[in-house]
């Protein structure tokens, strides 16, 4: 499908048979807050107090393999933080992007730890580099930067030069 679906309705309209679609459906359709069809990749924006019952219902449609956790620091825009979940089914051949968007003033989200037990060190990524707390993670801790370092520097508003 090469057209451009840019928001959830058309995406439910036009792709209610895609299996990552019918499943966030099937499971519940209220924790679905947007979604786009864009550039042969399907994004699903999920409530943040959903994402792990959004994973599981996804994992049960066929989506087996987590590859990714990234973030995006939209600074100064609100909600500041986007979480995204970049995840393949191998069986059906297709990629699909879980998202949650969080507000700064309480950047966390519940961890995937117990869905997709490889979610432990993309998420201490995140979090060290953002500063997005992801809760009842097993070992939320520094990855990259020192234990004693000050800030977390893929923020926008991380001084190019640190804080001195």
């Amino acid at each position: 499908m090469s057209v451009t679906l840019p928001d959830k309705e058309s995406v439910l309209r036009e792709m209610a048979t895609h299996p990552a679609v019918a499943a966030i459906v099937a499971w519940n359709e209220a924790a679905l807050t947007d979604a786009r069809w864009d550039r042969d990749e399907l994004t699903l924006t999920i409530a943040r107090e959903e994402i792990i019952g959004a994973a599981q219902a996804v994992q049960k449609a066929g989506y087996n393999f987590l590859e990714d956790i990234t973030a995006v620091d939209w600074f100064p825009a609100s909600p500041r933080f986007q979480i995204s979940y970049h995840i393949l089914s191998h069986k059906l051949k297709q990629y699909i992007r879980l998202r949650v968007m969080l507000d700064e003033a309480s950047p966390a989200v519940e961890t995937l730890t117990s869905v997709w037990p490889s979610a432990n060190y993309y998420e201490r990524e995140v979090f060290d580099l953002f500063g997005v707390r992801f809760d009842q993670h097993p070992n939320l801790r520094r990855i990259m930067m020192p234990d004693e370092w000050s800030g977390h520097p893929l923020r926008k508003d991380y001084p190019v030069e640190g804080y001195r």
